[in-house]
């Protein structure tokens, strides 16, 4: 299929104690073996490292170990050899340059991972999966993108497409008979087995909202008027003095944000400006970024000061934020300066919509029910599915082939002919079909492998 020997640099750009340079195509192993001194790769046999020299000419360019794969047992299904030398740009730059002399090519951003999408080694959603592995940043989008890479989601659509394809496999015999007004299949049992199906690709569109939040983090704004407590949360949450924290009203006037990992999921706090009518200019944006942050927001933290709680006020500014798909807790701040506070004050419809906690970050600086009152929401949203959906691409795709087959299920009780019937569950299976990459085109793999680091 491919010609050409690739080769690029697989580990980051910068100094460090080794670097990774990665070559492969058809003659991988003899062009290294051209700049290699020791023993022959040509004859070392396949998953086997070689210790020997990188060398130009006669000039030695560093002390490498070699590490030879042949194919097809291959990461690409093609012969591919890996040069672990010193991590010097130098020697790193001397080396590729050296394998570009001898007929190797830069490779293109995700064209190891593009190789083997192309030779079948995986498919299109696992070779997705190897960029996410790398993007990882906690224990849950890492632990999803690897049982997506080793191929738990594209077993499952693999069940779905043949179950599909044996109910087109009748419908496309009986348009061969149609002359005859000849039925193979029993029509009740084909809208049971649509219903089947259904009920796999529903749980499948439903978990987005949550594998999307494991893949990207939960983007918490913190909201409140000035002086409110926000910025002094923010630092309690991360345990270290990341905003200003002053008495004076309108400090923050830009958006911060930080992260923080609860149970293996990253939230993304964003502390905000204080909400109110000004005229500093400054100020004004920084109460628009306050509101934007919102609309964006999965989870609103919004914080009442308990020494000036005004629960007409409150009420006003929830019902800017108020929405569906958002989980909005009120935090009663500065609780230490409060002698007594009788939770009956608290209006009732208040807390029949939302949950209310009383903080004192100073006096009592544990969040823990803070952070579990976070956490078991976005536990909530877990579905029936074990597999879960992050990418929205595969999402689209799903929607599309939900709405086709919605539409063949009705086509079916409605008596329509299989000829119209059979070309809703073809699209149904070609929007199944572009998840793994069996229908496909070159755009779409250019914008998919286009968004790889070089060298994977």
């Amino acid at each position: 299929m491919f010609q050409d020997t690739i080769c690029a640099l697989a580990t980051p750009q910068g100094i460090g104690a080794l670097g990774i340079i990665r070559v492969s195509g058809n003659e991988s192993i003899s062009i290294v073996n051209s700049v290699f001194k020791g023993k022959n790769l040509e004859q070392a046999s396949s998953h086997t490292v070689v210790y020997g020299y990188i060398r130009d000419g006669e000039e030695i360019i560093d002390e490498v170990m070699v590490s030879v794969f042949r194919a097809p047992k291959t990461f690409t299904a093609e012969n591919l050899v890996e040069i672990t030398c010193h991590g010097s740009h130098y020697i790193e730059q001397k080396i590729l340059s050296l394998l570009l002399t001898q007929g190797c090519r830069l490779a293109q951003a995700g064209e190891f991972t593009q190789r083997a999408f192309l030779h079948g080694r995986i498919d299109l959603s696992q070779a997705e999966a190897v960029a996410d592995l790398i993007a990882a940043e906690n224990k849950a989008s890492h632990d999803m993108a690897l049982s997506q890479m080793r191929g738990g989601f594209s077993s499952l659509l693999k069940e779905l497409r043949i179950e599909l394809l044996d109910l087109a496999s009748l419908l496309e015999l009986e348009l061969d008979f149609s002359e005859e007004d000849v039925e193979f299949a029993d029509r009740s049992q084909l809208i049971g087995l649509m219903d089947q199906i259904l009920t796999t690709v529903q749980p499948l569109i439903d978990s987005f909202s949550y594998g999307n939040a494991l893949k990207n983090g939960v983007p918490v704004t913190i909201l409140g008027k000035p002086n409110a407590g926000k910025s002094t949360l923010l630092n309690a949450l991360l345990q270290e003095d990341r905003a200003i924290v002053s008495d004076i009203a309108g400090t923050t006037r830009d958006t911060i944000e930080e992260s923080l990992i609860i149970h293996g999921v990253q939230f993304r706090f964003i502390d905000t400006a204080g909400l109110r009518e000004t005229e500093d200019t400054i100020e004004a944006i920084g109460v628009a970024k306050a509101m934007e942050k919102a609309k964006e927001a999965s989870i609103i933290l919004y914080l009442a000061d308990m020494e000036s709680l005004d629960w007409e006020e409150v009420r006003t500014d929830l019902n800017k934020f108020h929405r569906d798909n958002l989980y909005l807790m009120i935090c009663l701040t500065k609780q230490d300066k409060i002698s007594h506070f009788d939770n009956s004050s608290i209006p009732e419809e208040i807390l029949q919509t939302y949950p209310v906690l009383t903080l004192s970050v100073k006096t009592n600086p544990d969040l823990t029910e803070l952070k579990e009152k976070m956490y078991a929401y976005i536990e909530q949203q877990k579905t029936t599915s074990q597999t879960i959906v992050n990418n929205a691409r595969h999402l689209n795709a799903l929607v599309r082939a939900k709405e086709s087959l919605v539409l063949c299920k009705e086509g079916l009780q409605n008596g329509l002919s299989s000829e119209l019937v059979a070309i809703d569950l073809r699209r149904a299976l070609e929007a199944l079909g572009e998840i793994v990459g069996q229908v496909s085109n070159d755009e779409l793999l250019g914008n998919i492998f286009g968004k790889f680091c070089i060298g994977k």
